[in-house]
């Protein structure tokens, strides 16, 4: 059983930086999607041989990974109150980076995320 969990989430102002990380029992594509209330739930990174972004925040958010650790982080810069939703972390058996929630295997539990005006 794969296990993800989740840290580094927390309330930070407009403007702010956050980074979450996600660490994995094993080496994965991996992914970074979230929710926000009322809203279905959406890609923001992800990350294999190639990585992809969401254009909402490209050139804001960097997605890295450790592969010793076998962690993946989200470096969030610039946030914005539209930021705010809950961030979960997803791993892939097939190690090809996509934005289809559907195509990944696991899933953490989250993490939330909050940006203040």
């Amino acid at each position: 059983q794969v296990q993800l969990v989740e840290s580094g989430g927390g309330l930070v102002q407009a403007g702010g930086s956050l980074r979450l990380s996600c660490a994995a029992s094993g080496r994965y594509a991996m992914g970074w999607f979230r929710q926000a209330p009322g809203k279905e739930r959406e890609f923001v990174a992800a990350i294999s041989w190639i990585t992809l972004y969401a254009d909402s925040v490209k050139g804001r958010f960097t997605i890295s990974r450790d592969n010793a650790k076998n962690t993946v982080y989200l470096q969030m810069n610039s946030l914005k109150p539209e930021d705010t939703a809950v961030y979960y972390c997803a791993a892939r058996r097939s190690y090809f980076s996509t934005d289809e929630a559907r195509n990944y295997d696991y899933w953490g539990q989250g993490t939330q995320v909050t940006v203040s005006s």
